[in-house]
């Protein structure tokens, strides 16, 4: 068997996560994927996956391989796309990811435009607040609100969202409304992220920029969470802008502080920092890059 054709199915089951997921991919049939691989592994006389009845992953000399073989095979397949500087060409998976709010409301209206785009991309969005380890996690590209503190990445801000901090009108009725960063110690703030104890949050005034100590007695890894409960009058919340979208414009929703929020948080395309970028990461990358700012 031709040993790229055994290295293209060892991608694929990697990349799809089972032999029948691959076949599909490939348009390959399943035992001719399993031939491939066995073929594979007899060559090189390791084990490349463990194999049960419910999944399939890469052995320790399977990560290995893949990582060695994954650029190559990346970099012919640029080198196809670059011959024939076609939309068509730019193909193959593409595993993308970025926080869970702005992923749903900024990130996954756009796939459909991507896909439209470049037919033959196969897109794998992965939406979670935890910030990914690019490598590990396998991502080709992240979507990132706030700062990237990664030495191996690549990173390309595209926008800045400024931020704001809210709360709802049933809440301000029955506790106020601060008029001041520090009046904010007599008021249940909602905490994303950190411990509840060590919470800062940042503001600006005429002597130049500050935090305040805040608490609340509710706090989440989840935007989500925190944005449900402003919404539902348990306190006050501190967000990104991207992270809200119509309920601004929501009678029920107020804004507070604006004359003490002038910072804003970088949105940044980052990518793992190698020699070789496939021709579909650059190509994805651009589209995010002209069409994410369009949509703030």
């Amino acid at each position: 068997m031709d040993r790229f054709q055994e290295l293209s199915a060892f991608i694929a089951v990697v990349e799809s996560g089972g032999f029948s997921a691959a076949a599909r991919r490939t348009g390959e049939s399943q035992p001719a994927v399993s031939k491939a691989i066995a073929a594979l592994e007899k060559r090189l006389g390791v084990a490349l996956f463990n194999r049960s009845t419910r999944s399939v992953t890469l052995t320790d000399q399977g990560q290995r391989y893949y990582d060695r073989t994954k650029p190559l095979v990346d970099e012919i397949d640029d080198a196809d796309s670059e011959l024939t500087s076609s939309t068509q060409a730019v193909s193959g998976l593409i595993r993308i990811s970025a926080a869970s709010t702005f992923g749903r409301l900024h990130i996954l209206p756009l796939i459909p435009e991507l896909l439209s785009l470049y037919p033959g991309l196969q897109v794998d969005l992965v939406l979670s607040d935890f910030v990914r380890d690019m490598v590990e996690d396998r991502i080709d590209l992240a979507i990132r609100v706030g700062p990237v503190e990664d030495p191996d990445a690549v990173v390309r801000r595209v926008a800045v969202t400024p931020l704001v901090c809210v709360g709802s009108r049933r809440y301000f009725e029955k506790h106020g409304m601060p008029r001041t960063p520090a009046d904010l110690s007599e008021h249940n703030c909602l905490l994303y992220g950190g411990l509840a104890d060590l919470a800062k949050w940042p503001f600006s005034g005429p002597h130049g920029r500050f935090s305040v100590p805040v608490r609340g007695n509710l706090s989440s890894n989840s935007v989500e969470t925190i944005r449900a409960g402003v919404l539902a009058g348990v306190g006050i919340g501190l967000f990104a802008k991207v992270s809200l979208a119509d309920e601004l414009n929501h009678p029920d929703v107020i804004t507070i502080l604006d004359d003490f929020l002038e910072d804003g948080r970088d949105i940044s395309l980052v990518w793992p920092k190698r020699r070789f970028v496939p021709a579909r990461v650059r190509r994805a990358t651009d589209f995010f890059a002209a069409a994410v700012p369009q949509r703030l």
